[in-house]
C-alpha cells in the first residue's frame, strides 16, 4: 500500500483545481500555478534562513549563493515534474534531473573548501550549500513539511551546536607553530605535553625557509583533560621552550 503524506494530498488537491473558461471551452489548471508559486516562495524563505546564517558569520558563500542554489534546485525539480509531459503513454523518470542537481552542486560545494596552513576551512559552508540543494528539491517536489523540518534541524545545528563545538575545541585545539630548525622542536613539544598531561594527535612537520633561515612548521591537535586556563599555560610554555617565531590556534569554520 503506497504511503500518502499531507504534502501529497495538498499537491493533488491543487493539481485538480481548475477554472472552466466557457468562452474558449477549456479548463485552466490554475492549481498548478499556485502550487509552483508556493514551492518557489517557500524555497526562498527556507534557503534564505540558512544563507543568512552563513552571511552573518562572514562566509564567502552567503545569502545570495544559498538562495541561487536552493531556488535553482527547486525550479529544476518543478521542470522535471511539469516540463516534460509524457507523450503517447510513455513513462518518464522525474527523478533524473534531481540526480544531476546533486552531482552539479557537489562540484560547487567542493569549490568552497580551502586548504590553508595545514588546515581545512569551508567544510561547513560546503555542507550548507549541499543541504539547501536538498531543501530546494524537497520544495520543488512539493514535500513542504519535510523541507521546513529539515531547515529547522539545520538551523539548530548551525547555531546551537556551534557553541557546543567551541566548548569542545577549547580542550582539543589544533595548533600550528613555527620554530627554528636548529631547535629540537619535536622533543620539546613531547616534553611540554607530558608535563601538562596532554595527548598529541595528527602531528605533522614541514621544513620551510624564511629569508634564508630554516624553520620547521609543526601542526598537531592537543587533547587536554584540564580546563581552558591550563591550555593557555601550555601554549605559553610551548612558545617559550621551542623559541617559536609564530604559533596559531585554528578554530572551526
Amino acid at each position: 500500500m503506497p504511503v500518502t503524506t499531507v504534502d501529497q494530498i495538498l499537491a493533488e488537491l491543487l493539481n485538480n483545481w481548475q477554472i472552466y473558461d466557457a468562452k474558449h471551452n477549456v479548463n485552466w489548471p490554475v492549481g498548478n500555478l499556485f502550487l509552483v508559486l508556493i514551492a518557489i516562495v517557500l524555497s526562498v524563505i527556507l534557503c534564505g534562513i540558512i544563507g543568512m546564517e552563513r552571511e552573518w558569520r562572514g562566509r564567502s558563500a552567503g545569502l545570495r549563493t544559498h538562495l541561487l542554489v536552493g531556488v535553482g534546485s527547486c525550479i529544476i525539480m518543478i521542470i522535471s515534474i511539469y516540463g516534460f509531459p509524457a507523450m503517447f503513454g510513455e513513462k518518464r523518470d522525474v527523478a533524473r534531473l534531481a540526480a544531476q542537481i546533486i552531482t552539479g552542486v557537489g562540484f560547487l560545494g567542493a569549490g568552497a573548501i580551502i586548504h590553508r596552513n595545514s588546515g581545512i576551512k569551508g567544510l561547513t559552508t560546503a555542507g550548507t550549500i549541499w543541504i539547501v540543494m536538498a531543501i530546494g528539491i524537497a520544495c520543488g517536489s512539493f514535500n513542504f513539511i519535510l523541507a521546513a523540518a529539515g531547515t529547522l534541524v539545520i538551523a539548530i545545528v548551525l547555531i546551537v551546536f556551534k557553541k557546543v563545538e567551541v566548548l569542545i575545541s577549547k580542550k582539543n585545539p589544533v595548533i600550528i607553530m613555527t620554530a627554528p630548525a636548529s631547535e629540537p622542536i619535536l622533543n620539546k613539544i613531547l616534553s611540554v605535553s607530558k608535563e601538562f598531561d596532554c595527548t598529541i594527535h595528527a602531528l605533522s612537520t614541514e621544513l620551510i625557509s624564511d629569508g634564508g633561515e630554516s624553520l620547521v612548521e609543526c601542526t598537531f591537535q592537543a587533547a587536554f583533560d584540564s580546563g581552558e586556563e591550563r591550555v593557555n599555560e601550555y601554549i605559553s610554555k610551548l612558545e617559550n621552550e621551542t623559541k617559536a617565531t609564530s604559533i596559531h590556534i585554528l578554530s572551526h569554520r
